[in-house]
C-alpha cells in the first residue's frame, strides 16, 4: 500500500510541471512559423484557428499588431516580436503576448518585417472582430460593430451570433441582431435561415435594409431564343419599349447570336480602298455623296465577295423576333427570391407612407411660417382694408432686432427671450408711425395706399442696407434648437421648425384670446363688421385702426425673429414673404384668424406637393402655386372663411 501511494504521489508531482508549462502565444507562433512569417490567404487559416482556440489573453493585441504590419521575426532564433520604432532606424522589441519591452535600440536590419497582404489582413480582421464584439469596453464593441457593418462577409455570421446573447447594451444588441439578419439574408447556410431573416426585415425603413433586399434581388440582363419561364425571371423586356431596338440588336451581336455587320466608318474605309477607275462597285465616285449610292456601291462589293455584307433592316428585325430579352435574378433559390420580394414590397409600402408623413410635416412647418408672416397682414387688411406692401419690411425689422440683441447679449437663449418682445415693440411703434404719418390720410384710396407703402418698403430696405450692409447677418438659434427630431431614416424635422410651429400655435391662441376675450378685440371686431355702428356706440374707429395696424406690424416683427433663426437675415428678406403673405390672406379670407390658418395650411401643402413632384425646379412650384390661387379665387373669391362687413367688401 505504501509503495502504491508513493508511486501515485510521484506521478502527481511529475504532472504538476507539465500542467504548468501551458502553451504560450510564442509557442503557437513557432509551430506555424512559416505561415506567420510569409502568410497567404489560403495558408493563414490554421494559424488563426489555433490562436482563437487557445483563448490566450494576448491574442487580440497580437492580431491587431499583425494586421498593422508591426510584427517582426528575429532570424537568429526565429522568435516573433511586436516592433516599435524609436527613430534613426532603431526598434524596441516587445513581447507578443504581454507587450513588455524585451530589447531596445535594435537596428532595423537585424530583424525581418512580417508583411501580410490585403487578403490576409481581411482574414485577420475577421478573426479580430469576434474578440472585439465581446470586449468588456462598450466603445470597443461599438467600434467593432461599426467596422463590421461597413463590409458584411459570410464568415462574420458565427462570431456575431455568438456575441449577441452576452450583449448588455440594448441598443448595441439590437444593432447586432439587425446586422445578423442582413448577413443571414444574404449568406445564410439554409433556405429556412435566409427566409426567416428576410421576413424579419419586411417593412424596415432603413437604407441599409433596402440595400440588402435589393442585393438579394439583384438582376442580370439575359438573351434567349425561347421565352423565359420560372421564378428567376424578374422582368421581360420588350424592344422599343423597355429597351431600344438598337441596344437589343447590339446585345444579340455581342452574345455572338448574329453578325455584327460593318460600321459606317468601316463602310467608308472599304469604299475608299476599292476605288478603281473613278468607280466603286460600278458606281461613279462623284455620286457617292448620297447614302443610297454608297449602299449600292457597298452591296456590289459585298456580292463580289470583296467586303463583308451589310446587315439589312429585315435581318435585324428577324434577329429581334427570334430572341427574348429579360432580366434574371442572380439568386437561384426560388423561396429566397419570393421572401425578398415580399419584404421589399412591404418596405416600399412603408416607405411611401412615411414619405407622405414627412411631406406632411414639411407642409405643416411651411404653413406655420406662412401663418406667422401673414397673420399681421390679415388683421390690418381685414379691419382696415389697407394693402400694406411694407409688411415684409416689418418682418425684416424684427429679424434685425434679434440680430442686434444677440450682439449685446451673447447668451442665445436669453437673447431670444429678450428679442421677441423687443421686436414686437419696435415694429409696433414703426407700424403706428406709418399709420399716423401716411396711411391715415389715404383711407378708401387703395391704389394710393399701395403705392405709398411700396415706397416705404423701398425706403426701409435702403435704410437697412445703410445700417447693416448688404451681407447676410447671422441670427443664431440656441444650442437646444440644433439638430433634428429623427423619427426614422425618412421622417425628420429640425427643432427650429418645431419651435416655429409651437410659436405659431401660441400666437394663434393669444390672438383668439385677444380678439374674443378682451375689450380691444371686441372693438376690433365691431369696427370690422360695421364701423359706422361701432362709432355710434362710442368706439373710436381711428384709434382702433391705429392700434390694429400696430398690432399687425408687431406680430410681423415677432415672425421676423422666428424666420431669421433658419433663413438669411438681409434687407431683402421681407420680399421673400410678402407675396406668400398676401396669397395666404386672400385664399384664407381677409380679416379672419381661422381663415389665415386655413390659407397657410392649403398653400403649404400645395407648395410642398408640387416641390415633391418636381424637386429640381422650385420656380415651377411658385408658378403652379400662383396659378392654383388664381383658379381658387375664381371659384371662391371671398376665401375659405369669409367675413361679412368691411372685410367682405375689401
Amino acid at each position: 500500500m505504501l509503495l502504491r501511494f508513493l508511486r501515485t504521489l510521484l506521478l502527481v508531482l511529475l504532472a504538476v510541471p507539465t500542467a504548468g508549462a501551458a502553451e504560450t502565444l510564442q509557442d503557437i507562433l513557432q509551430r506555424h512559423a512559416d505561415e506567420v512569417a510569409d502568410p497567404g490567404r489560403r495558408t493563414v487559416g490554421p494559424v488563426i484557428e489555433d490562436l482563437v482556440a487557445s483563448g490566450l489573453p494576448g491574442v487580440p493585441s497580437f492580431l491587431t499588431a499583425w494586421s498593422a504590419r508591426e510584427v517582426v521575426q528575429r532570424p537568429g532564433d526565429g522568435l516573433f516580436f511586436v516592433a516599435e520604432e524609436t527613430g534613426d532606424d532603431r526598434l524596441t522589441l516587445r513581447d507578443v503576448a504581454t507587450g513588455e519591452a524585451l530589447a531596445t535600440d535594435v537596428p532595423e536590419d537585424t530583424v525581418e518585417e512580417v508583411r501580410p497582404n490585403g487578403g490576409v489582413r481581411r482574414v485577420i480582421g475577421t478573426a479580430l472582430v469576434q474578440f472585439q464584439l465581446a470586449d468588456p469596453d462598450p466603445e470597443v464593441r461599438r467600434d467593432a460593430v461599426q467596422a463590421l457593418s461597413r463590409s458584411l462577409e459570410p464568415d462574420q455570421i458565427a462570431p456575431l451570433e455568438r456575441s449577441i446573447p452576452g450583449e448588455s447594451d440594448p441598443a448595441l444588441k439590437a444593432r447586432k441582431e439587425q446586422l445578423l439578419a442582413y448577413l443571414q439574408a444574404r449568406y445564410g447556410a439554409t433556405t429556412e435561415a435566409r427566409v426567416a431573416a428576410l421576413d424579419s426585415l419586411a417593412g424596415d425603413l432603413s437604407v441599409e435594409t433596402r440595400a440588402v433586399l435589393n442585393q438579394v434581388l439583384d438582376t442580370e440582363f439575359r438573351i434567349a431564343e425561347t421565352p423565359p419561364e420560372g421564378p428567376r425571371v424578374a422582368r421581360v423586356l420588350t424592344p422599343g419599349e423597355d429597351i431600344s431596338r438598337e441596344e437589343a440588336h447590339a446585345a444579340i451581336v455581342e452574345a455572338g447570336r448574329a453578325a455584327a455587320g460593318p460600321t459606317p466608318g468601316e463602310v467608308k474605309a472599304a469604299l475608299e480602298a476599292n476605288i478603281a477607275g473613278g468607280r466603286v462597285g460600278g458606281v461613279p465616285v462623284a455620286q457617292l455623296s448620297s447614302e443610297a449610292a454608297r449602299a449600292r456601291a457597298y452591296a456590289a462589293l459585298a456580292e463580289a465577295g470583296t467586303v463583308p455584307p451589310l446587315v439589312s433592316p429585315a435581318q435585324i428585325e428577324a434577329a429581334l423576333e427570334r430572341h427574348s430579352f429579360f432580366e434574371e435574378y442572380t439568386e437561384t433559390d426560388a423561396e429566397v427570391i419570393a421572401a425578398a420580394a415580399r419584404a421589399l414590397a412591404s418596405t416600399e409600402v412603408n416607405v411611401g407612407l412615411n414619405q407622405g408623413l414627412d411631406l406632411g410635416l414639411d407642409a405643416l412647418s411651411l404653413a406655420s411660417i406662412y401663418f406667422l408672416a401673414a397673420i399681421g397682414l390679415a388683421i390690418t387688411f381685414g379691419v382696415m382694408g389697407v394693402i400694406n406692401m411694407a409688411h415684409g419690411e416689418f418682418i425684416m425689422m424684427g429679424a434685425y432686432t434679434g440680430y442686434v440683441v444677440q450682439l449685446v447679449i451673447p447668451d442665445y437663449t436669453l437673447s431670444l427671450v429678450v428679442a421677441l418682445p423687443l421686436a414686437f415693440a419696435v415694429t409696433f411703434g414703426a407700424g403706428v408711425a406709418l399709420e399716423r404719418l401716411v396711411i391715415r390720410w389715404l383711407y378708401h384710396r387703395p391704389l394710393e395706399t399701395l403705392l405709398a407703402t411700396f415706397g416705404v418698403s423701398i425706403m426701409l430696405q435702403q435704410l437697412a442696407k445703410n445700417i447693416f450692409g448688404t451681407q447676410a447677418r447671422p441670427l443664431t438659434a440656441p444650442g437646444w434648437l440644433d439638430g433634428s427630431l429623427v423619427v426614422n431614416d425618412i421622417v425628420s424635422i429640425s427643432y427650429i421648425r418645431i419651435a416655429i410651429f409651437v410659436m405659431a400655435l401660441i400666437f394663434l391662441a393669444v390672438l383668439l384670446v385677444v380678439l374674443n376675450r378682451t375689450r380691444l378685440g371686441l372693438e376690433v371686431r365691431a369696427v370690422t363688421q360695421n364701423p359706422g355702428m361701432a362709432a355710434s356706440m362710442g368706439i373710436d374707429p381711428d384709434r382702433i385702426n391705429m392700434l390694429t395696424f400696430g398690432l399687425g406690424s408687431g406680430i410681423a416683427g415677432i415672425a421676423g425673429v422666428a424666420i431669421g433663426l433658419y433663413a438669411k437675415v438681409t434687407s431683402e428678406m421681407g420680399q421673400d414673404y410678402i407675396v406668400q403673405s398676401f396669397m395666404t390672406v386672400v385664399v384664407g379670407g381677409v380679416g379672419n384668424v381661422w381663415g389665415t390658418l386655413a390659407g397657410a395650411g392649403l398653400i403649404g401643402i400645395f407648395q410642398k406637393s408640387v416641390e415633391w413632384l418636381n424637386p429640381s425646379n422650385t420656380l415651377a412650384a411658385q408658378t403652379y402655386m400662383v396659378l392654383f390661387i388664381v383658379l381658387f379665387i375664381q371659384i371662391r373669391p371671398r376665401g375659405i372663411v369669409a367675413l361679412r362687413g368691411r372685410a367682405a367688401e375689401a
